[in-house]
């Protein structure tokens, strides 16, 4: 059992974490639907942030619900925690984040890098019209791994209430429902050997921008070199965000960590982060977002 520090510090850090995804997710769903009404017309990069911040806000609010639940409630969360509606939603919302995430690496990608393969400009001057079937794709796989992985939950939670009584069955049904739960979740290394591939190639086309700059005794800071570090620290960033969320995640569903414990608790804080990590990093490197976040917190000087 965590001792009463590590719980109020876990509280402490919950909160924070909540609060902050809450705040940088609202803010790029607001900011970017406003965007959107103004010019009337769609707008990939806009529809990208709108959908990867509802589908974090959504992320956000679910580990919340299990953070506080697993504080101030444990006998609840125990019993009730893994069933059948929380851990839909729960998957729903970690893949659609996650494969949402992914259509905006390959857009930054597409955008950004200067190869001129002939598949590569045919997906460069298609993207528009590619983007909302790559959206609509997202969503049906993330419906599909959350289904999955609630029958998975569904099974084992009907399958123990005729054999309550029985220890050795009991465990073995519990095993098999966390087997069943990690193998559906394996089919999000897919957008990450994605995201793996646009980092690579956003690093050869720096290279190679940074390297043709040099023949012609350019500086190294011009437009496109700071467009490539921009997409590169957002895209890495959120690369790493999601391993540590992804091994939590991992470590969390298989019950390996004590109940309650100091380490449960550090996962949980782990996971918290994830959804609002990469959204700051946005945010933070985007001008315009920057600006308008400030007016938002009143830090210009005619407010």
């Amino acid at each position: 059992m965590a001792s009463p520090l590590s719980i109020v510090l876990h509280v402490i850090i919950m909160s924070a974490e909540f609060f902050t995804g809450i705040a940088v997710n609202g803010f790029l769903v607001i900011v970017n639907c406003n965007e959107l009404f103004k010019c009337r017309k769609l707008i990939p990069m806009q529809i990208l942030l709108t959908c990867l911040g509802m589908a974090r806000f959504g992320l956000q609010v679910v580990l919340m619900i299990q953070s506080f639940l697993s504080t101030f409630f444990p006998v609840f969360y125990q019993e009730k925690v893994y069933g059948r509606v929380l851990v839909a939603f729960w998957m729903f919302f970690s893949s659609l984040s996650l494969w949402f995430a992914t259509c905006l690496s390959v857009f930054y990608c597409l955008k950004i890098s200067g190869f001129t393969q002939s598949y590569f400009l045919w997906l460069k001057f298609r993207i528009l019209k590619l983007i909302l079937w790559l959206l609509l794709g997202s969503l049906v796989v993330s419906l599909s791994i959350a289904a999955l992985s609630a029958h998975v939950v569904y099974s084992k939670s009907t399958k123990e209430d005729d054999l309550r009584n029985m220890t050795v069955n009991k465990t073995k049904l519990q095993m098999r429902s966390v087997s069943g739960v990690l193998l559906v979740n394996l089919a999000l290394l897919f957008p990450l050997a994605i995201f793996a591939m646009c980092i690579y190639m956003l690093c050869v086309s720096l290279y190679k921008h940074i390297y043709r700059m040099q023949n012609m005794s350019h500086g190294f800071r011009s437009a496109s070199t700071e467009a490539h570090i921009n997409a590169l620290r957002m895209v890495i960033t959120f690369f790493f965000f999601f391993i540590f969320y992804f091994v939590a995640f991992m470590v969390n569903i298989s019950f390996i960590i004590p109940y309650r414990s100091q380490w449960f608790f550090a996962v949980k804080d782990i996971m918290a982060a994830y959804p609002s990590g990469h959204s700051v990093i946005i945010i933070l490197s985007n001008s315009k977002f920057q600006q308008s976040f400030r007016q938002i917190l009143c830090l210009k000087k005619n407010c």
